[in-house]
């Protein structure tokens, strides 16, 4: 693609899109290894502002890899953090003087008096004096050289809320709901997540030499195109940096999503009219003239700026009628292909078709996701015959409240009792589960036994919302990966024995259909590292015969929906397939009215998934495709694509 003028009147930051999140953090990292020698050779320090969360973790490992690889030396380098939640005691696991330790400080030679991280442990008396002080150490060394930055849904950048003034400092801050309840996913709760932090001014951020802000997935599409297109506004302090002359956004392509130029490149740029873009460009044009597909004119393309479209086809009804049939054609009433007796005159042939039954898994990161996102496809495939499994990836135990952990024990400890089960050894377990739980501190990890009485909620509420989708308990397979088992929200980096793990579960059914999560926006990243564990666990088993036949779809649901012009296979629910699917993510009862880890959306999954699903087939039919009361959408999976984490 050509840039055209117009992009550059859109965007107010200088914003660049890199293929993935690894490769936008090895730029900062090089250039900040860059300065950190010419400050060196030149006998100065280099001062940076640094971040936490997961945005700058890929920054802090390159920067670790160089300095134990290639000697780059932090002796010369002094370094100011943005925030620190308060009260925070520097050992409690979500401090984030811990964080940067465990991700840089410890691995580098960075002199201990030159690390500066907001101190929450001040008392509150002495954090205005202390909020002074932070200022003027940040201009006895000249001030910072480059500042890193995330952004936060609102719009924050470090804990500067919506209202922030651009001239603030150093201080301590309340902070907005939105924040807290992002933030719930590391404090096992939004209840236990401190309601202040001390933060940098945008007034302090802005004084940096050069400023780095980044943003990845798809949770931050929304506030990325505000903060890039959208205009300077006290309610979205990121816009502040429009003013700042050397301030760069660095994006992976899921970022950039709602920016005009990737949702709208038509209207920027000039493009290549490729089929996927002429599905985009006609899809938009049929939604915001409020028309049917094949409704659209010549004059519709003209007046909206699809001038060169219509020029490359020349008729419009060319150009409706090819996207109307390839939107017909993604309705798939038998997502596992139809078998002979079934199959009619005028039926489009199917890849794989000919394998019928056929046998299918379908991998969901925690117990709820394969009801919450494909209940009713699951119902259509156990409905049509075929042999489904499920695999149950993660164990899901920290998304369990303590209270129901309390309840389950007392039953097994009574349910012993009246039984004459094994009472004395339940009593002890019930007794520990109860001591520990009342005793727990916030964001205190479990002990193995709570660990593992969760883990079994979990597992008995899957097996109860698979038998309502017509799934037998024999074809569920409870995987709990390695990663995952760490009692924390933070997990363990992916390894071999996960991958492993779903490997052997492959070569054991030889599936014809895998279905996997590409819902990647789940508030700890579960969902993410679930599909790069599936895609590099195919990788191993591309060579094997039973792969040949095999076709991967990933479906959405819990965090997002396919947009329409993505969808591959969409597959229509009747009203009562609706009510099964409800009725299967009831069956997860510790979910249920209200999730430990809700992320940006508070509505419960079922409304969630309800929702979506009717979103999908309305969108159908607004386009003038047949009207249903709800579709599922899939996306096949290529072969080629992949996740770098």
């Amino acid at each position: 693609m050509t840039a055209h003028p117009e992009l550059g009147k859109l965007e107010r930051l200088n914003c660049n899109v890199f293929p993935n999140a690894p490769a936008a953090a090895r730029k900062v990292a090089d250039d900040i290894a860059t300065l950190i020698r010419d400050r060196a050779e030149k006998g100065k320090s280099c001062v940076l502002g640094l971040a936490t969360g997961s945005t700058p973790v890929g920054i802090y490992a390159e920067l670790v890899r160089l300095h134990k690889e290639e000697g780059l030396s932090f002796a010369n380098v002094v370094t100011f953090n943005l925030d620190e939640y308060y009260p925070m005691q520097p050992n409690e696991l979500q401090s984030y003087v811990r964080f940067m330790h465990e991700h840089l400080f410890d691995h580098i030679d960075i002199p201990a008096e030159n690390v500066h991280i907001p101190d929450g442990t001040v008392p509150a008396d002495q954090v205005a004096e202390y909020c002074q002080k932070y200022e003027e150490k940040i201009a006895e060394v000249g001030g910072i050289d480059i500042q890193l930055l995330g952004i936060g849904r609102t719009g924050h950048i470090g804990f500067n809320e919506p209202g922030s003034d651009e001239t603030s400092r150093t201080r301590l801050i309340t902070l907005d709901t939105v924040t807290r309840t992002d933030a719930a996913s590391d404090f096992f709760g939004a209840e236990n997540v401190p309601r202040r932090a001390i933060t940098m001014g945008v007034g302090t951020i802005l004084n940096a030499w050069k400023i780095y802000i980044l943003a990845f997935g798809e949770n931050k599409a929304q506030i990325v195109a505000r903060t890039v297109e959208g205009e300077q506004h006290p309610g979205v302090p990121a816009t502040y940096l429009q003013q700042h002359r050397n301030v760069e956004m660095l994006l992976d392509p899921a970022a950039a999503t709602e920016l005009t130029r990737t949702k709208f490149p038509w209207l920027v740029e000039h493009v290549t009219w490729t089929p996927d873009i002429i599905r985009r460009a006609v899809i938009w044009l049929a939604e915001k003239m409020g028309k049917a597909i094949l409704k659209l004119t010549d004059a519709d393309y003209n007046e909206e700026g699809l001038q060169n479209l219509l020029a490359v086809y020349g008729s419009a009804y060319e150009i409706n009628l090819e996207v109307f049939r390839h939107l017909q054609g993604t309705i798939i009433g038998w997502p596992g292909g139809k078998p002979d007796s079934a199959k009619q005159p005028g039926d489009r042939p199917a890849k794989f078709d000919h394998i019928f039954p056929k046998r299918i898994i379908c991998f969901s990161p925690h117990p709820d996701d394969d009801v919450i996102s494909m209940g009713g496809t699951l119902i259509r495939l156990a409905a049509q015959k075929h042999d489904v499994h499920i695999a149950y990836q993660t164990s899901g135990n920290i998304a369990v409240f303590d209270e129901d952990a309390i309840r389950f024990a007392e039953f097994a400890a009574e349910f012993c009792a009246n039984f004459k089960v094994g009472t004395e050894q339940v009593k002890e377990l019930e007794n520990h589960i109860d001591e520990f739980l009342k005793n727990k501190q916030p964001g205190q990890v479990d002990s193995d036994a709570v660990q593992q009485l969760k883990g079994i909620i979990r597992r008995g509420e899957a097996r109860a919302g698979a038998r309502c989708v017509g799934i037998p308990n024999e074809k569920l397979h409870f995987l709990d990966m390695p990663f995952y088992e760490t009692g924390r929200v933070k997990k363990m980096p992916l390894g071999d024995a996960d991958i492993q793990v779903i490997v052997k579960l492959l070569r054991e059914i030889k599936p014809h259909q895998i279905y996997a999560a590409g819902d990647l926006s789940d508030p700890h990243g579960t969902h993410r590292t679930c599909l790069k564990a599936i895609i590099e666990a195919c990788d191993v088993c591309r060579e094997d015969d039973w792969y040949q036949d095999c076709e991967v779809w990933m479906y959405r649901g819990a965090w997002q929906e396919w947009p329409i012009y993505q969808i591959e296979m969409a597959v229509p629910l009747s009203p009562k397939e609706v009510e099964r699917k409800r009725q299967a993510i009831f069956k997860h009862e510790s979910q249920k009215d209200r999730a430990l880890f809700p992320g940006a959306d508070m509505r419960e999954f079922w409304q969630r998934a309800e929702a979506r699903n009717a979103g999908t087939a309305r969108a159908y039919d607004s386009l003038g495709l047949a009207e249903y009361e709800a579709i599922e959408g899939f996306v096949r999976w290529d072969g080629v694509w992949g996740l770098d984490d």
